[in-house]
């Protein structure tokens, strides 16, 4: 059975359209029913919808006899090191205010597979139980999460002068309190929510406000988180922007790993360092939760994505844009930001995100699309593929130089909007 809900990452919609409280009720009694009942730990971000949707997330969990655990505004990473019975978070992500969503872990604080939401998806209809469940708040659940990450990730950051940009989410607190307890000279922005800032101008999805501040302050470097906190780019001391690609690179060669996971979506420049010095890297679909999967499945710790999914599974189960924060500081190890991504070449890419009324590709986009990666030949590519959250099609072309990579993505972007518009 297809999912109908459930896209690359959770359930995602806009509020009050595509996304009711009607259905997240649903989805959380169906959700605690394929769990078996137990304890649901809930977590959210900041948006103003937050509340309402997490009263009715609890009221659908209760309602299937579950006792619904809410630890107030956290980031994703923390209801997935928190999980009970099961983890959901309410949230939309990276997405803009107007959204908001819902993803779900298991007791091990994994993402759902495909099945299994579509398990969850069959029951959306279910009654109610014949006993009702409880509803408890807790309030330690950001000192436990700092607690832990500090604990695991942290080092000695005296002296290191960071903007966080923490985007009006899920951090704006916590992502601070973390890099001051280590020592750090912090300077925050973007870390007064007010329900409706979420994302909005800041943070891992526009980097024009850190990379601002960077260069108009004397800072070693900066990072942006996204909303709910799973992502995180960077800027080096001159506001360059650094991807999760870069990132990873570096934190593959100081980690010392022999496997990464990675998507279709990372450049061709990390597979070369990659291959020089030995690593075996797997590639996946689009999604992080992919990267997970392809991790378990390998018995690898290392992975992450280009647009700043970073998953380092040594006493963690999910992607953690703190986390992978802390272990970049760590391992610069005396080098600036930018010697330190140096060492991997990086082709250009050009991107588009085509709005669409259809996301399905035609045999036209597809054959054109084929016809341009035969004739590039290994010297550059052309990546079409739908977004699994938005009405979106988007477009990634990679070349030897800039403009050569805006040609190809105008290219085929302009037959998207044809084809799909």
């Amino acid at each position: 059975m297809a999912r109908r809900y459930f896209g690359t990452d959770g359930v995602r919609g806009v509020v009050g359209e595509t996304l009711t409280p009607e259905l997240v009720e649903r989805l959380g009694r169906a959700a605690t029913l394929w769990s078996g009942g137990g304890r649901v730990f809930v977590g959210r971000d900041t948006r103003d919808s937050g509340p309402v949707l997490e009263d009715a997330l609890a009221r659908g969990i209760v309602s299937a006899g579950g006792n619904a655990v809410l630890g107030g505004i956290l980031p994703t990473p923390a209801v997935a090191l928190l999980a009970l019975d099961l983890g959901a978070v309410i949230t939309a992500s990276h997405n803009p205010p107007a959204y908001n969503g819902v993803k779900f872990f298991d007791g091990d604080g994994q993402k759902l597979t495909d099945a299994q939401e579509e398990d969850i998806e069959a029951l959306l209809g279910a009654p109610p139980a014949d006993i009702a469940g409880t509803v408890d708040r807790v309030g330690i659940a950001p000192d436990s999460y700092v607690d832990h990450i500090t604990e695991r990730f942290g080092s000695d950051l005296s002296g290191l002068r960071v903007v966080l940009d923490c985007a009006n989410g899920a951090y704006s607190a916590i992502a601070p309190d973390a890099f001051r307890r280590l020592g750090a000279e912090v300077t925050a922005v973007a870390a007064e929510p007010d329900g409706t800032n979420i994302n909005s101008g800041c943070g891992a999805t526009d980097l024009a406000l850190i990379s601002a501040t960077v260069q108009a302050g004397d800072f070693d470097l900066g990072f942006a988180f996204d909303g709910d906190g799973d992502r995180v780019l960077a800027v080096d001391a001159a506001g360059e922007p650094v991807d999760g690609d870069q990132l990873l690179a570096v934190l593959a060669l100081d980690l010392g790993v022999e496997l990464v996971a990675v998507t279709v979506m990372t450049n061709v420049g990390f597979h070369a360092l990659m291959r020089k010095y030995g690593v075996r890297v797997v590639t996946t679909d689009v999604g992080d939760r992919y990267v997970l999967e392809a991790l378990r499945r390998e018995q690898g710790v290392l992975g992450g994505e280009q647009s700043g999914h970073l998953i380092y599974l040594r006493d963690h189960v999910t992607g953690d844009g703190l986390a992978a924060a802390l272990l970049v500081c760590a391992a610069l190890d005396g080098r600036s930001l930018a010697e330190a991504v140096a060492v991997m070449p990086r082709y250009p890419q050009a991107k588009q995100n085509v709005s669409v009324g259809q996301r399905e590709l035609t045999d036209a986009v597809r054959a054109e699309v084929d016809r341009l990666n035969a004739e590039l030949d290994g010297d550059g590519r052309v990546l079409v593929r739908a977004s699994g959250t938005e009405p979106v099609v988007r477009v990634l072309a990679e070349a030897a130089d800039d403009a050569m990579a805006a040609r190809l993505c105008g290219t085929i972007a302009a037959l998207v909007r044809r084809e799909l518009g």
